[in-house]
């Protein structure tokens, strides 16, 4: 099974071809590990037994000052379950975060005082998905 934690090249060219001063609305879906796994940012290790859960909650924590300097906000954070409708897989937790542009999405997601703490997220995650959303008009 292929998993997904960080973004990939070809999403990132698409994410910048879109129109950069225009709202949206980022759609999280999360899968985490049963434990945190911070081999990858051992600095952030806590040095005890965490669970995925946990050190998602650590991440947002972490992050939600970042999310407001540049405008943004979470509109929903929910537990997740099985798909209705679609493949027979499903996720812990849904997020949905409403940036004013995408060029403040990605103002937030370069600022080094986020980066500090967002190893969290991936010692956090088993899987993940990431997708922008325009908002109708």
């Amino acid at each position: 099974m292929s998993t997904h934690i960080d973004p990939a090249p070809e999403g990132i060219a698409a994410f910048l071809a879109r129109d950069l001063d225009a709202p949206v609305v980022m759609l999280n879906l999360l899968r985490f590990r049963e434990t945190a796994d911070y081999s990858s940012c051992p600095d952030l290790d806590p040095g005890l037994e965490v669970g995925g859960r946990d050190a998602y909650a650590t991440y947002l924590e972490h992050t939600a000052p970042f999310v407001a300097r540049y405008g943004g906000e979470m509109l929903v954070r929910g537990s997740g379950s099985r798909f209705l409708i679609g493949p027979a897989e499903g996720w812990d937790e849904v997020l949905l975060v409403r940036y004013p542009s995408s060029r403040a999405f990605l103002e937030f997601s370069q600022d080094p005082g986020y980066f500090e703490g967002a190893g969290h997220r991936t010692a956090a995650l088993k899987d993940s998905r990431l997708l922008p959303l325009d908002e109708a008009r």
